[in-house]
């Protein structure tokens, strides 16, 4: 997953952290990606918070979509 914009011809951080769906509980799969000017700053911190305290894994997410 990426986690802000990334330009054509920036270079990009990989990186691993521990997050989990917020309904099921399931790891997510595989790193998330940032820019390397990016990677770091007050509002990637931010962005990162809330995308922890938000993400719904695939099957989650699909079931929420379908039931409204």
């Amino acid at each position: 997953m990426i986690i802000g914009k990334i330009g054509k011809d920036e270079k990009r951080v990989k990186f691993e952290l521990e997050i989990f769906c917020n309904q099921c509980g399931k790891k997510v799969p595989g790193g998330l990606q940032a820019s390397e000017k990016y990677y770091g700053t007050e509002k990637f911190k931010k962005e990162l918070e809330e995308f922890k305290q938000n993400y719904l894994c695939g099957v989650c997410r699909d079931k929420k979509r379908t039931k409204s």
